[in-house]
């Protein structure tokens, strides 16, 4: 257990140290307004969702104490799915852990005419962040070797529709777990359904077998596709 903390240890300072340093210069770089800026009507999120100053969704999250705002409808089903099952099967988590949708003042955003960054899908209530304190911008190796069998078998029961920000090569963010099809791609209105039908993982139910082979390939599988997508 010592061991365990220490290294997570450094690995967070020296996340922490290069977000630091690093993070002023790639913002300039990468185009994006740092400060408060209310998105133009009718702006998209990096995933192609309309940014929102409200949100209807989310709420306490069953079986955890903590509340997330999330987009109504199937955007909130599957998100919170993943919330559940990083809860019971990666880390518990706490109060102010998790966060959901954010006001399109309150991220930084790219200027007119240059593509929206991954933390963009906050303002359309289709990304959470989980305990980004834990996982900071542009850090990587921040999960032990079974938490990434266990995240890597939560994207792929999602069958692709949820992206993780650790894949991006340009600037990892670990914590950052983003909805990956378009409004109306009908591979989400199947995840969603599978997930309130009963057919998916059921967090808190017992272990999940995430090393079984059928599991594996397809994490696998679908690992390799995101990665490549990232560029």
């Amino acid at each position: 257990m010592g061991s365990g903390m220490s290294r997570r240890g450094v690995l967070m300072g020296a996340g922490a140290v290069a977000l630091s340093a690093a993070v002023p210069v790639r913002v300039a770089a990468a185009g994006l307004v740092p400060e408060a800026a209310a998105a133009p009507p009718g702006a998209l999120s990096a995933n192609g969702w309309r940014m929102e100053r409200t949100v209807g969704g989310g709420g306490p999250v069953e079986g955890t104490g903590i509340t997330v705002a999330l987009r109504a409808g199937d955007v909130e089903t599957v998100l919170v799915h993943v919330v559940r099952r990083f809860h019971y099967e990666i880390a518990e988590l706490g109060e102010g852990q998790v966060v959901g949708h954010l006001a399109p003042g309150r991220v930084p955003l790219a200027r007119a005419g240059l593509p929206q960054p991954p933390e963009s899908n906050h303002t359309s209530g289709t990304a959470v962040a989980i305990r980004p304190d834990w996982y900071p911008k542009g850090g990587r190796g921040g999960f032990f070797p079974l938490e990434m069998l266990t995240l890597r078998d939560v994207l792929a029961e999602c069958e692709g529709v949820v992206r993780w920000g650790g894949d991006d090569r340009e600037r990892p963010y670990e914590a950052l777990f983003s909805l990956d099809v378009p409004p109306g791609d009908a591979r989400l209105a199947r995840v969603a359904a599978r997930i309130r039908g009963g057919d998916a993982v059921r967090p808190g139910a017992g272990p999940v077998d995430v090393p079984a082979p059928g599991r594996r390939a397809a994490a696998l599988r679908l690992e390799r596709r995101q990665r490549a997508a990232s560029g």
